[in-house]
């Protein structure tokens, strides 16, 4: 409870009730809370006169208990990479001695509601999404909590207007298939992810751009859609091979797509790389290990997850940020799955 001049107690104020009395939104009085410099200098001095009035206290000042946590909460947890994240996450959170809660909402409404009470009652510190959209509920709640918030690897322009960590798609895309050009293919496969994921689109629009720089075409025919898995990668393989031309080279926009498919061609007979190349995008630990060892594009996942973790510790301490937008480079790892084709494409 806060206390007023005369000494008397009274209820803690909220961001949003700060946002109604200044007539502004609530991700702009968040702004001012943590210390983002996109914010007019009228409109931040009427919030900052308005939490000084109402004794507002800042998360991260003297003052406040914290849970000692960080929610990190995913879409789904069925896929490697996010081994990684939670691997990142967790380094910078024990470092910072708190723990870390560890959450998948699956796209289910009632999930998503039965998180968002936990939330509440354990008052965490701070909240990662790695989500591949946000649902209009968790949008909604999670505007109205007190809580500093990132979001990894956005599926497009981040609704919430939180700070975001992603990494450098589209030149990972451009980068393998630039591999591949510089090794003699000119048909070249590609497998998409969903394209309403930002990461998905931004890997195509590279792998079409180094093709039209090289003077090749992109061919309808040769691109088509998965969802990042494995099955999907064996079927749109599968979809390729039995063109009248099939592609001398796959770039597949995950690893997981990139093993698929290079299943697809073991089942025709089919060698790789000594038939067709692949090339996958990730780089999960396990790629090293796979038959052959697969070329691809590193994504580092666990680092993304630790400048998420460092991102929302700044703002629970009240810290200015850098940059709104964090995009960590991507990087072609060369192994043993792509080399120079075989017979002219």
């Amino acid at each position: 409870m806060a206390v007023d001049e005369a000494g008397q107690s009274r209820p803690k104020v909220t961001i949003t009730a700060i946002a109604q009395e200044a007539g502004v939104s609530v991700p702009t009085v968040s702004r001012v809370v943590n210390g983002r410099s996109d914010v007019a200098p009228e409109t931040r001095a009427k919030v900052e006169d308005l939490l000084r009035r109402h004794g507002y206290q800042r998360r991260g000042t003297a003052g406040r208990e914290g849970a000692g946590l960080i929610d990190l909460v995913f879409s789904d947890l069925d896929s490697p990479w996010a081994v990684e994240i939670i691997r990142g996450v967790e380094e910078v959170a024990h470092a910072a001695g708190m723990g870390t809660v560890v959450s998948a909402t699956h796209g289910r409404a009632g999930a998503t509601r039965q998180w968002l009470e936990n939330l509440r009652d354990r008052a965490s510190d701070g909240v990662i999404l790695v989500t591949s959209a946000l649902e209009p509920l968790l949008q909604k709640e999670l505007r109205r909590l007190d809580v500093p918030i990132v979001v990894v690897d956005p599926a497009g322009s981040p609704a919430l207007d939180a700070p975001t960590v992603g990494a450098t798609n589209w030149a990972g895309g451009m980068a393998a298939t630039e591999h591949l050009l510089e090794l003699g293919h000119r048909r070249i496969g590609f497998i998409g992810g969903p394209m309403r994921l930002l990461c998905s689109r931004a890997r195509m629009d590279g792998y079409r751009t180094a093709l039209e720089a090289a003077g090749i075409p992109a061919v309808d025919e040769l691109m088509v859609g998965g969802d990042f898995y494995h099955e999907s990668g064996f079927t749109g393989a599968q979809k390729l091979l039995d063109l009248p031309e099939p592609p001398t080279a796959i770039f597949a926009s995950s690893d997981q797509m990139a093993l698929g498919a290079i299943e697809a061609l073991r089942r025709r007979g089919l060698r790789v790389p000594d038939d067709v190349s692949v090339v996958g995008f990730d780089d999960l630990p396990e790629m090293r290990w796979s038959s052959p060892p697969l070329t691809t594009v590193r994504q580092p996942l666990a680092e993304m997850g630790k400048v998420a973790a460092r991102t929302v510790l700044r703002q629970a301490r009240g810290e200015e940020l850098d940059s709104p937008r964090v995009e960590l480079a991507t990087e072609l790892i060369v192994r043993h799955s792509s080399a120079a084709p075989a017979r002219e494409s």
